[in-house]
């Protein structure tokens, strides 16, 4: 029997490919003659280059680049030398995680160390990404990570703007002739999965604004300010449109790769089942695994279990899946193609303790066990 096992992570507990590693082992006890592959799964955000990096035999780099709020952060990210591709998470460079609840103001905070990634992967050979912008801190436009790709923002004195949104206000010329020369070559790649526009109600400052820190009047700046960029930037840049769905993704950061780049905004999860190639893997098998840490109603909404289901049943396979917990809505997990759900606890327990590494490897190890032991004895009847 051939089983393959694609599960996002249990996040705080398994890695994608840690989890996979106990679903083979759970079924290995059941079934010791079965062929169990393991392949990578992520939906664009955390936990994304590290599935993809080691899940496809890549390596992981580690670069000291410029945070959100200008003090030095070491950045992970990963390079798969036959294909020259890096994967990239923007969050690792400007991500909200990196800057305290007490020093969130998206006025301040800036995506230059996204362009830092960029450029040192660039230095080390690579001409396609894959860049999950999720998680930002910045409202800044993008035009952060622009700078550090040589583009020129600059104000009336024709020096470079200032660090964060506010550095949009006295933005009055944008020039590409210091632009690193290989960007013309490099292809993105963008997980995006959301369609907001750059600027209006449903546009960056409005609805992701005050997560990052953002008062009212900060917002209605921000916005009025993300509008002259885009205008200013259309005066010279043909790729140019605020209104083009996802470039509100990440304080802006969306538009600033559609515009200056050479790139397209697609489905996190789409991306990673086409660069795993995990169609391949799937059309010969006779049962696939999925699951993530918590199965719920908002897992068909396009997460990664309910991508890898579609897969499956485009060849008529059966899905199982395992998931820290479920919730009494999962229940819509059916209707999107896994055939049935386990929750992998298995006594009363503390969140904390249920999260622990070890105690959720145990557990998933043994459900999986169990599971496999009745499909054998259903088998062999």
């Amino acid at each position: 029997m051939k089983i393959v096992a694609a599960i996002d992570s249990l996040k705080g507990s398994l890695t994608s490919l840690e989890a996979g590693e106990a679903i083979r082992k759970g079924v290995q006890l059941a079934m010791p003659d079965a062929e169990v592959c393991v392949r990578p799964l992520a939906d664009g955000g955390e936990g994304t280059v590290e599935a993809l990096a080691l899940g496809m035999g890549g390596r992981m780099e580690k670069v000291v680049v410029t945070g959100p709020l200008g003090r030095p952060v070491e950045c992970a990210y990963g390079i798969l030398e036959e294909s020259g591709t890096a994967i990239v998470e923007m969050s690792g460079a400007a991500g909200i995680t990196l800057v305290s609840d007490q020093e969130r103001n998206p006025m301040n905070t800036t995506t230059y160390g996204v362009g830092e990634v960029i450029k040192d992967a660039i230095a080390k050979g690579c001409r396609r990404f894959i860049v999950g912008i999720g998680g930002s801190a910045t409202n800044d436009g993008g035009i952060g990570m622009l700078q550090a790709l040589g583009y020129g923002m600059l104000n009336a004195n024709g020096s470079q703007v200032a660090f964060g949104a506010k550095g949009l206000e006295e933005l009055t010329e944008i020039t590409d002739d210091h632009v690193l020369p290989e960007l013309k070559d490099c292809t993105f790649r963008v997980a995006c999965d959301v369609t907001n526009p750059l600027c209006g109600d449903r546009g960056a400052s409005a609805v992701y604004g005050p997560q990052k820190g953002a008062t009212p009047a900060m917002i209605l700046q921000m916005d009025k300010w993300l509008h002259n960029f885009a205008s200013l930037a259309a005066k010279t840049f043909p790729k140019a449109d605020q209104d083009q769905p996802g470039t509100g993704a990440a304080g802006g950061l969306g538009f600033a790769f559609l515009t200056f780049t050479n790139a397209v905004l697609e489905s996190g999860i789409q991306i990673v089942l086409e660069e795993t190639r995990l169609e391949d893997y799937v059309k010969d098998a006779d049962i696939v695994v999925t699951g993530e840490g918590r199965l719920d109603g908002q897992t068909v909404m396009g997460k990664a279990p309910i991508g890898v289901a579609h897969i499956a049943k485009k060849y008529g396979k059966p899905v199982l899946a395992f998931s820290g917990c479920v919730t009494q809505d999962a229940q819509a997990c059916n209707g999107g193609g896994i055939d049935a759900y386990f929750p992998i606890l298995r006594g009363v327990v503390t969140l904390q303790e249920a999260m622990e590494h070890d105690s959720a490897e145990r557990n998933m190890i043994d459900t999986v066990e169990q599971v496999f032991r009745l499909i054998k004895t259903l088998r062999d009847a």
